[in-house]
């Protein structure tokens, strides 16, 4: 029996949202590129590495991610859930030290890779372990915390605290120490995680119903396994998981059979639209968009910057309180209009306002001489970023976590969190997403993974609003004693029930 604390398997918060260190990671290394690409110390070390070189470095990262968001197609089902998010851990730490201590460009894209890696692995792993182990009640609200992590590890507790402070260090300490202090959360993951469970479903695909059903009284029953929403969830993963095990060996071929395809397209495009709307763009290089809207100064750069970080966080608050009461349709459609509109202002200031001048011997396109202009720049970019926050940000995690069977869940998460790092730096698409949405993605809030299959099941694939709100939802009962159809089947004392796409039966 694996080492696990019951008092925390019966707090939902708790067991839900420790292991979403593992997305501020992501976080961890965006802010700490984000904070020293104007350090001159950083720039003396690594040759003053130009617009293409700068863009290889901090492209590195991603590259390593979609390797390691792909592997979990296949890690997450041989080591868990569980094992997966650790051993993330494991590679974020090799890839910090490789970039604290580097001297040179070949070094430094080297840990960055690796640590890149990590990232995938653990983006694409953390929501499918927060969806698989959360009730369905409260599963947005815990899968939204993976960005929140992203957005506490991004902005406040490295890019304010620890990157400013750094910058009064003269010397190469000041960014070496930012890329030593992401070891930190990573460590804590790794060994934190031990007291954690294993996925129930993970572990009633493999054979280990008791342990299963143990850890589900513990996370949905206070310890009784006879409670109703236990035995829900327990009748309906292995109803599930039994019906699946027909088709023999698992395959990524599976991911094209009728009913699948349609949820994989769904995962992969919101992932993708995630970062095509310019939110990372914003981030990576916010310094250099307020430098091109007239703010110069290192210093007062920063500081403009954290109040944008600090915003992220503030208003991503809301979304996790919210986001299961406010369903994800809603929140996406909304939201992209909104992060359009504030790009689209940002982009048409600089672009009438601004002119070809110099700012620390380089050659950009920046605004002098109209401070209103500059801080109106400044301010669309917070409410954009704020727009992300509070709806794409956190549903574009919760979604593809919640929409797939279990038999191709972690490979179809694992590749819909790839198409999140292939885009990882292309700009902004809002108003083309936000049609995607209104059309084709279906509401999911408040039914179980389980569920979720009847949802699809209704068709509907261009007219995604037409499923009511109640579809999908079930009792034990309903589970249990489902009612054979009139005719053959009936006749010959077989029930049929549909799961999602298939139509599985057997005999009284």
């Amino acid at each position: 029996m694996p080492k696990y604390s019951k008092t925390i398997l019966r707090n939902p918060y708790i067991v839900g949202s420790f292991a979403c260190i593992g997305g501020g990671l992501f976080g961890l290394d965006i802010s700490s590129m984000a904070g020293i690409l104007t350090n001159q110390y950083w720039k003396d070390q690594f040759g003053h590495p130009g617009p293409d070189a700068q863009g290889g470095i901090v492209a590195s990262m991603p590259a390593g991610s979609l390797f390691g968001a792909l592997a979990v197609g296949k890690l997450a089902d041989i080591l868990g859930r569980k094992l997966t998010i650790q051993l993330s851990g494991v590679i974020w730490v090799i890839g910090s030290i490789l970039q604290c201590a580097a001297v040179n460009r070949g070094m430094l894209v080297v840990g960055r890779i690796i640590a890149g890696m990590a990232v995938g692995i653990a983006s694409a792993t953390v929501p499918l372990y927060q969806g698989e182990i959360t009730a369905a009640r409260i599963r947005g609200r815990m899968i939204s915390l993976q960005q929140w992590s992203i957005t506490w590890g991004m902005r406040v507790l490295l890019q304010y605290f620890v990157q400013f402070g750094c910058s009064y260090i003269e010397g190469k300490a000041s960014f070496r120490i930012p890329w030593g202090v992401q070891m930190i959360p990573a460590i804590v993951l790794s060994v934190g995680m031990m007291w954690f469970p294993e996925s129930p479903r993970w572990l009633i695909d493999h054979g280990r119903e008791d342990e299963a059903l143990e850890i589900l009284a513990e996370v949905h029953g206070q310890g009784d396994p006879k409670a109703e929403l236990v035995q829900l969830e327990f009748a309906e993963i292995k109803e599930q998981v039994d019906f699946e095990k027909q088709y023999g060996a698992k395959s990524y071929k599976d991911l094209l059979a009728p009913g699948v395809l349609r949820r994989v397209s769904l995962g992969t495009s919101l992932q993708a639209w995630s970062q095509l709307t310019g939110m990372n763009i914003m981030m990576y290089y916010i310094t250099y968009v307020f430098i091109g809207a007239g703010l110069t100064g290192r210093r007062g750069n920063l500081i403009a910057s954290s109040v944008q970080y600090v915003l992220n966080v503030v208003a991503t608050i809301p979304a996790i309180i919210y986001i299961d009461r406010w369903g994800r349709r809603p929140m996406l459609i909304i939201g992209l209009l909104f992060m359009g509109f504030w790009l689209f202002l940002v982009g048409g200031l600089q672009g009438r306002y601004g002119n070809w001048g110099e700012v620390d011997g380089e050659r950009v396109w920046v605004i002098t001489g109209n401070k209103s202009i500059t801080k109106g720049i400044i301010v669309c970019s917070y409410l954009f970023v704020c727009s992300f926050a509070i709806t794409m940000g956190p549903v574009s995690w919760t979604y593809p976590a919640e929409i797939f069977p279990m038999r191709v869940r972690a490979k179809a998460v694992s590749l819909s969190t790839a198409s999140n790092w292939i885009m990882n730096c292309v700009l902004g698409f809002n108003f083309a997403a936000f049609v995607h949405v209104l059309f084709m993605f279906p509401e999911t809030a408040g039914r179980t993974l389980e569920e979720v299959e009847e949802i699809f099941a209704q068709g509907h694939v261009f007219t995604a609003w037409k499923i009511e709100k109640n579809v999908g939802i079930k009792t034990l009962a309903d589970v249990k004693h489902a009612p054979a159809p009139a005719g053959a089947a009936a006749a010959s004392g077989q029930h049929l029930v549909r799961l999602g796409p298939f139509l599985l039966d057997w005999e009284l």
